[in-house]
Order: C-alpha cells, then sequence, then structure tokens
C-alpha cells in the first residue's frame, strides 16, 4: 500500500478526521464548497498509487509459499473481492441515492450515514489501528532498506561471503529522529510534492524489483518453484507460512479506506459512483496484471529459496548500484508516506486535547523560535504538540526494533484492515442502501461473503502472530542484525 496521493496530502489527514468533520458544516459540492475536476484516468492513478507501495516487496516471498497453483489464485481472488466490495463503496458516496443523495467525504461520514454513531467507533478503531500498524511497518522496512544498501556496498567491495553484519536498531533510530523532526513542520499536510514524491519513488522500486527478478529469471532460464510451494520439516510451519502469506496479500490489496476520498476529486455529472466504478476496473485491473508479473516471475527466478522482501534478501547482488537506488527509493517513499498516515492520528487526538481542554497553556499556548534561516522565519509550536509527538514516534520505533519482522507485521496488518474495511463496512453500507432483508437470499450470499472474509483475515492474523512468536523466541530484544 502506497501513500495515497497525487491528491494534497491533506486529504488523507483531513478525512480520516472525524471529530473535526462532525463539527464541520459539510457542503455538498455543487454549492461550491471546493472544486472538483478529476476524470476516469485521474482517479485510475489515484488507485494505482494507493495499490502499489512497499507490500509488493512480498509479493514473490507470498506466491512461493503458496505455490503455482494456489499463488496466482490467490492474487486473483483478492483482487476480485477487492474490486467487487469497491463497487458497492462507490455507490456509498452519496447518501441516500447514489446518484442524487448528499456527498460523503470520507469513509467514515459514509459508515456515519449508512450504519449510524454505534459503527463509526468500530470504524474509527480499525482505521486508527491500521495507520499506527502502518507506521510500525515502514519503520521496519526503512530500516531493512536502509541496511540493505550497507551490505550492498559491503558485499561488493569485500565478496560475496564476505561477512556484511549490521544493526537494525541504528537504522530504526535514525528514521524515527527523521520523522520526529518532520512531525514538527507545521502544516506539513498540505505539501503536496511530499506525496508526488512518495508515488513516484513507490514505482520506481517496484520496477527496478520486477526489472531484477526477470533479468534473474532470463539468467538461468529454468521455470522453478513447485505446484504446492515451499516444503518445510514441520507441517506446522508450512501452514503458518501459508496464512502468513494470505496477510501479506492482503495488505498489498488494501485502499478502501480512501475510495471515498479519491471518489471525491471526480467531477459530475457524469455521476461519480459510476465514474469511479470505471477507474476502480482499470486501477485494480492494472495492479493485478502487475502483481501476478512480480509474484510470478519473482518465484520462477527464486522458486522456493525467493526472499521475504525481494530487495533486501539479497537475490541480487549485482548491479549493486540498481539494488541501492531501488532502496534509496523505498526509503524516500517511506519518509514521506510516514508522515502522511502519522497526521491523522496526530490531528485526531490534538483536536480532541483541545475540544476537552480548550483553556489548557499546555495545548493551546504557541511558543516561537526564530531560525537562522530567512526563508523559513520563525518556528511555531505548542508544547503538547512537541512532546505527545515525540512520545508518540518514540514509542511506535521502541515497537518497531522489538518486532523488527518484515512479513509477519506486514501481514498482521494487512489481516487487521481487510475484513473491516474492505469488506465488513462496504457490505453493510451496501445491504443499508438497498434494504436487503434479513433472510433473504441475497443476504445469505453477502453474510457468507462477509464470513470466508473474516475467516481469512483471522486465520491471517494467526499465521502472522505465529511467525512473530517464533522470530521472537531465537532474537533476543534489541540486537537484531540482518
Amino acid at each position: 500500500m502506497a501513500s495515497f496521493e497525487f491528491l494534497s496530502v491533506r486529504s488523507l489527514p483531513f478525512c480520516f478526521h472525524p471529530l473535526l468533520r462532525s463539527r464541520e458544516k459539510l457542503m455538498d459540492v455543487e454549492h461550491g464548497d471546493h472544486e472538483r475536476q478529476g476524470t476516469v484516468w485521474t482517479a485510475t492513478a489515484h488507485i494505482v498509487a494507493a495499490l502499489i507501495g512497499s507490500g509488493v516487496l512480498a509479493l514473490a516471498w507470498s506466491v512461493a509459499q503458496l505455490g503455482w497453483v494456489v499463488g496466482p489464485l490467490v492474487l486473483l481472488g483478492f483482487s476480485c473481492i477487492t474490486y467487487y466490495t469497491s463497487l458497492l463503496l462507490a455507490n456509498c458516496y452519496r447518501f441516500p441515492d447514489p446518484i442524487t443523495g448528499t456527498i460523503n467525504r470520507a469513509y467514515i461520514d459514509a459508515v456515519r450515514s449508512y450504519l449510524g454513531p454505534k459503527h463509526v467507533f468500530f470504524c474509527g478503531c480499525a482505521q486508527y489501528v491500521n495507520l499506527w500498524g502502518t507506521l510500525v511497518g515502514y519503520t521496519i522496512t526503512a530500516s531493512t532498506s536502509m541496511i540493505a544498501v550497507k551490505r550492498a556496498n559491503c558485499f561488493h567491495r569485500n565478496g560475496h561471503s564476505a561477512r556484511c553484519d549490521a544493526s537494525g536498531n541504528t537504522f530504526m533510530v535514525v528514521f524515527g529522529l527523521f520523522q520526529l523532526v518532520l512531525s514538527q513542520f507545521p502544516s506539513l499536510e498540505n505539501i503536496t510534492w511530499l506525496s508526488v514524491v512518495a508515488v513516484a519513488t513507490s514505482f520506481c522500486y517496484s520496477i527496478i524489483g520486477l526489472g531484477l527478478c526477470g533479468g534473474k529469471w532470463a539468467s538461468h532460464g529454468d521455470l522453478r518453484g513447485t505446484l504446492g510451494g515451499t516444503t518445510t520439516a514441520a507441517p506446522s510451519e508450512k501452514a503458518f507460512n501459508v496464512l502468513l502469506a494470505l496477510g501479506n496479500v492482503a495488505f498489498a490489496y488494501t485502499f478502501a479506506d480512501v475510495l471515498i476520498e479519491i471518489q471525491d476529486t471526480l467531477k459530475s455529472p457524469p455521476p461519480e459512483n459510476k465514474s469511479m466504478k470505471r477507474a476502480t476496473f482499470s486501477g485494480i485491473g492494472l495492479t493485478t496484471v502487475f502483481y501476478l508479473l512480480l509474484g510470478c516471475i519473482g518465484y520462477a527466478a527464486f522458486g522456493n529459496d525467493a526472499p521475504g522482501n525481494i530487495l533486501t534478501g539479497f537475490g541480487f547482488y549485482e548491479p549493486f548500484w540498481l539494488v541501492d537506488i531501488a532502496n534509496i527509493c523505498v526509503v524516500v517513499h517511506l519518509i514521506g508516506a510516514y508522515q502522511v498516515y502519522a497526521q491523522p492520528i496526530f490531528a485526531r487526538f490534538e483536536d480532541y486535547l483541545a475540544f476537552h481542554w480548550p483553556d489548557n497553556k499546555f495545548i493551546h499556548r504557541t511558543y516561537s523560535v526564530r531560525l537562522p534561516v530567512k526563508e523559513v522565519g520563525s518556528w511555531s509550536f505548542t508544547l503538547s504538540k512537541l512532546v505527545l509527538r515525540t512520545i508518540f514516534i518514540m514509542f511506535t520505533t521502541l515497537v518497531a526494533m522489538l518486532l523488527p519482522f518484515f512479513n509477519a507485521v506486514l501481514g498482521l496488518i494487512g489481516a487487521l484492515g481487510f475484513w473491516p474495511l474492505a469488506v465488513y463496512f462496504p457490505l453493510g453500507m451496501h445491504m443499508a442502501q438497498e434494504r436487503i432483508k434479513r433472510g433473504a437470499p441475497k443476504w445469505f450470499l453477502l453474510q457468507g461473503l462477509s464470513f470466508f472474509c473474516l475467516l481469512i483475515s483471522i486465520a491471517a492474523s494467526i499465521g502472522s502472530v505465529a511467525d512473530i512468536v517464533h522470530n521472537l523466541k531465537e532474537a533476543a530484544p534489541f540486537q537484531t542484525s540482518y
């Protein structure tokens, strides 16, 4: 999942901000609150940008766990489920009628309109847990990419058999400190170029990864791998790896929680839901083709030895400079993406404090520090922003240092976010919109789909947690090295 926007980075923090939005007077766009000029093609670009991100790095490993038969089918299956629920969600942009009703600007607004306030709390929890978990995953991924750059240069100088160990904790701390500084910048959510750079770099490392896998496959010419995937000594380990692979694929297909925000960029006429459905078909279709290419070519290249992260598992030693460029792109992407995901958490918590303690100086008093750079001027901050954001990023970095397991953490994030955000709420809103009665044939079909996806999420969560527990037994806290 990438940082979401060619849209302004601001739209994500605001759209995930239910308390602010509930106190704002939400006007229909036809009445002039903001201008929408998006088309099917721009929405398609937003969807592809939202989907393609660090999750692609684990696809070759995921296909390797599932094999040549089940692996591609799982990728196609998640694609079909995501596409179907996205079509239903596109109809929920307006309430109660999908063409003439009142606009819902954000996912949580649609949940409030169709399902009522009781579901808003559950939706908020699912979204914010998913956001925070993604920050942990990004910290782990960025540090492993920084380590890979250092090790790639070491192997190039000293040979592939050289000991080029590096500590992951050092790089996590460096990444965390960088985020501490960025989090204090005023109005960072308005810096559009940050999102543009993040999207560009995500495409760059994804394409480089595909090219490297293709080159390795061409170098030996064999179609490696087996129909059943990897074989391990213990059947239980194989089962847990299969479940973990499902979580990794679910993470790669996560974008439902920003679909409404993407749809809010579309001009009308034609009706937004019709344009969004066309964009969804194109965006998910293109992404699925890319995922199949990367997952299958990566598996063909490495076989059952496919690394968990194709850019850091050192399936490639040369050209080392190209591997370096790809990993640097990963780090640059995640620097921007981290703030895109962190800003809504900051905004939600800080608004809560400001609303409940309107006269507290710790929360509201602004301090200014004059900076030596004239173009920047002065830096303004509140103590609450300085202290609380620092504590939050330190805690997130600490958790990443305790659980520095790329595939397991990505799988857990994907598993926790897939069912509630991509399936449960879209199906529930569709049934409320269409007034599908309990006990009707379609009700049973939709409930069956929801239950099936719930089982997938539970199973993937079990596989991810089992892998985390297994790795914790072998790794001492704060002493992880690569």
